[in-house]
């Protein structure tokens, strides 16, 4: 199932409650949260007040992605708030395996992220603590970057993996998804994207619409 996941890091934080709510009504799957923590990354988003706050805005699928340092000291806290999938990076967790199975202990679905120059072999002996994989298609850090086009061979060898030992596995990518390159993502195999600026910025009920139309002609039969 292609899904479609809008991140609120590009929303307008005066009216975010309302922005979901758009989003949500036109049909979008997953919301989309970045938590940043000016130490894996440069930048500083927010965290479990916000999620908090924001988890009676809406029924949909709160895809709560971690970037920030040590993630396995707050799984439980993001649980709390009402994280329906836990997504943390490869790059910033000492014990992925125990951290992986510990968030689906928690009753949350876990996701492992990998930025653009992390190899897929990390996943080697993962893949069954996975429900899904989020490929970085820019350095993560900062919205509105450009999509990395060497990213788009690495959707399809991961997907190729994938197939290979029978999984269905989520493959996300986030980063530079517009018109053109949502097609070159759902083409090499990816099914849930992330979309900031792309939803937000204008009319977030159009926007929605018009990439689910486009995710729809991706759908696999």
């Amino acid at each position: 199932m292609n899904i479609l996941a809008p991140s609120i890091l590009s929303a307008d934080f005066k009216n975010l409650a309302s922005n979901i709510h758009e989003a949500d009504a036109a049909g979008a799957q997953y919301i989309h949260i970045d938590v940043m923590d000016g130490i894996f990354v440069p930048s500083i988003s927010f965290g479990m007040p916000v999620i908090s706050s924001i988890r009676s805005a809406t029924k949909r699928v709160f895809d709560v992605h971690l970037m920030i340092q040590d993630p396995e000291r707050y799984i439980d806290a993001f649980v709390s708030c009402g994280a329906d999938i836990i997504t943390i990076h490869a790059e910033a967790c000492r014990h992925l395996d125990r951290t992986l199975t510990y968030i689906r202990s928690k009753g949350a679905k876990a996701g492992l992220a990998l930025c653009p120059a992390t190899p897929l072999t990390v996943l080697d002996y993962l893949y069954d603590k996975i429900d899904m994989i989020l490929l970085m298609t820019v350095n993560p850090g900062f919205g509105g970057q450009k999509y990395i086009s060497e990213m788009t061979d690495k959707i399809a060898r991961l997907r190729k993996q994938l197939n290979q030992r029978g999984l269905t596995t989520d493959i996300e990518v986030d980063g530079g998804i517009n018109d053109a390159t949502i097609r070159l993502a759902l083409e090499a195999g990816a099914n849930v994207c992330v979309a900031g600026s792309a939803v937000f910025g204008g009319d977030i009920a159009g926007n929605v619409e018009k990439y689910l139309k486009i995710m729809s002609e991706y759908e696999k039969e």
